[in-house]
């Protein structure tokens, strides 16, 4: 049984990394990293999460994820040797280029489903999810629910246009949510936690989608992409640094914006540390092809009663 979530116990920390003492991640031999979907955003995730865990030195595995083809209408923000699918055609680029060192990429040219969940993402596993549906986000987080030691780390961003309520979106807002289960226990909460888009989504699966629906989903702007594919690694380069203290991270390019939303809970009777410098960010939901409620603009935590007026 998970925690209540307005009782979480303490995760990593809840302040600021020290600013006088490097961080230094740890990725330990044995280390499985799974990136589950390599579109816009997984792709460049696949490239730099390759290229740090090569460099680390130890023998760990980055498994790439995607039942979808690269094809020429993709070019405009995806980098691919060729058409095919997209897990199989990455890991065949990447494999040269780390064959002497202790990383192993492999594919698996499937989307997840509820029957092959149990299979692809097991206990110890370091989950990193870039899709753009948020009903695969909520079948991986409801499947984490069920595993004793995780790690999620999902992002997403806008698309342009008008979203799925009929409001038009810029395309450059996205975020990241980070769902980590310890001992049998949730230590934040998991995608669905304050995110009702999530847990009733309205979107589809992609198995459930047809080729013209794939089409017809709304174009992206790369750079947002990239902006979601950094804020993705950095959380992960966090976690395994024992540095990470929040739970959701929200960031706008075209506001210059990259905040926590809000601190990670402490446990009850546990004693408060300093404050953190987290804030509010621009918006309390995740990014993806569905809509988002009204944005909130950042403020300081120690602030929040001194809100300064922006235009929207």
């Amino acid at each position: 049984m998970s925690a209540t979530h307005n009782n979480l116990p303490r995760f990593m920390n809840q302040m600021l990394p020290a600013v006088d003492k490097p961080l230094e991640p740890s990725v330990p031999d044995g280390t499985t990293i799974k990136l589950i979907g390599l579109g816009g955003v997984g792709s460049i995730v696949a490239r730099y999460s390759a290229l740090f865990l090569a460099s680390c030195g130890s023998e760990c595995r980055l498994v790439l994820l995607d039942g979808d083809s690269f094809d020429p209408t993709n070019a405009a923000r995806m980098l691919f040797g060729q058409c095919g699918n997209k897990a199989a055609v990455l890991c065949a680029e990447l494999m040269p280029t780390f064959v002497d060192t202790g990383l192993s990429v492999l594919a698996v040219p499937e989307y997840v489903t509820r029957a092959n969940l149990p299979r692809l993402v097991v206990d110890g596993d370091i989950v990193l999810l870039a899709v753009d549906n948020h009903s695969t986000r909520k079948l991986v987080s409801d499947h984490c629910a069920t595993l004793s030691d995780v790690c999620l780390i999902s992002g997403g961003n806008d698309g342009v246009g008008l979203d799925g309520a009929g409001t038009f979106r810029r395309g450059t807002y996205g975020n990241v949510q980070v769902y980590v289960r310890a001992d049998g226990r949730d230590t934040t909460p998991p995608l669905t936690h304050r995110h009702p888009e999530i847990e009733r989504p309205r979107d589809r699966h992609p198995n459930d989608m047809s080729c013209i629906d794939m089409m017809l989903s709304m174009p992206q702007i790369l750079f947002t992409n990239l902006a979601t594919a950094s804020a993705m690694l950095n959380t992960l380069w966090l976690h395994l640094c024992s540095a990470l203290h929040y739970h959701e991270l929200a960031f706008d390019i075209a506001d210059g914006l990259m905040r926590p939303v809000v601190p990670i809970p402490m446990a009850v009777g546990e004693t408060p540390g300093p404050t953190p410098k987290v804030v509010d960010a621009v918006s309390s939901v995740p990014a993806g092809n569905e809509s988002k409620r009204g944005r909130k603009h950042a403020v300081s935590a120690d602030h929040r009663s001194k809100k300064p007026h922006r235009k929207s």
